[in-house]
């Protein structure tokens, strides 16, 4: 029995392999109404390796969090764009 258990243990992925998420803000065009953050929500949220997309309209913004082993900021414009929503890093005034 314990060596089963030490077998079953084994083979669970361990968190501390694992690639660490990371988020970034995309400044999206073309974002007319307030219906199109559903659009833009879900061509991230169907991205392979977005873990969560968060939208703002009065910002022009998504905020995307993704496994770094499947996806690249890159990949998330080129999904916006597929999408009819040219995107870009988002880039802080301040810095």
């Amino acid at each position: 029995m314990k060596k089963t258990l030490i077998a079953l243990l084994l083979c669970v992925p361990l968190p501390t392999f694992a690639a660490k998420p990371e988020a970034v803000i995309l400044d999206v065009q073309n974002m007319t109404c307030s219906m199109c953050t559903v659009t833009i929500r879900k061509a991230l949220e169907n991205t392979p390796g977005v873990i969560e997309a968060k939208v703002d309209y009065d910002h022009k913004t998504a905020t995307v969090k993704y496994n770094t082993e499947k996806a690249t900021p890159s990949t998330l414009v080129n999904a916006m764009t597929d999408a009819g929503f040219p995107s870009k890093l988002h880039r802080d005034v301040g810095k």
